[in-house]
């Protein structure tokens, strides 16, 4: 059993952090093909293992236990990591769509204020922050998500291939 409800922590933590499957393997002390093992899933980290990766990275993992994701719930969250893969990689630009997202979203979403104030906390942060909080599997995680204010960040050609992926892994 995964340890957070069928998410991948290895990816998780690379992705988070910004760093390529070498430079995550360098600082935790391990190989570039093992960390490749633990992200397709040919291979399973114990739980020391994962928090000795997050450690290399500056990063805590912690444990969840809660109800599984809805399918929904996992594609909304597969849609979040390929939106975070674009704020590592172009913050200035995704940071702006997500800020002018939030000023339309507050005039059509007033019921949703207390989630749209924590986005534009979670937006002042750096963006390894900022990807952390899109990609918390937890209850709050999946709430902070139905508000997202990514809408955009993604050509209707990634989102496609990300729909894609996500049933084919189903």
């Amino acid at each position: 059993m995964n340890i957070l409800d069928g998410v991948e922590p290895v990816p998780l933590i690379r992705l988070v952090a910004g760093w390529t499957q070498r430079r995550l393997a360098d600082a935790a002390g391990t190989s570039q093909p093992t960390i490749a093992a633990y992200e397709r899933g040919s291979k399973s980290p114990t739980w020391r293992t994962i928090s000795k990766i997050a450690g290399a990275a500056d990063l805590a993992c912690y444990p969840s236990v809660g109800l599984p994701l809805t399918r929904d719930q996992a594609r909304s969250l597969a849609l979040h990591e390929a939106i975070a893969a674009e704020l590592i990689a172009r913050p200035e630009a995704v940071i702006g769509k997500a800020r002018r997202n939030l000023v339309a979203m507050r005039g059509s979403n007033p019921r949703a204020a207390r989630l749209l104030d924590e986005w534009e906390s979670v937006l002042r942060q750096p963006p390894q922050r900022i990807a952390s909080r899109m990609v918390d599997p937890g209850e709050h995680g999946r709430d902070l998500r139905q508000v997202t204010p990514f809408a955009g960040v993604l050509d209707q050609r990634r989102r496609a291939a990300v729909y894609r992926e996500f049933r084919a892994a189903a």
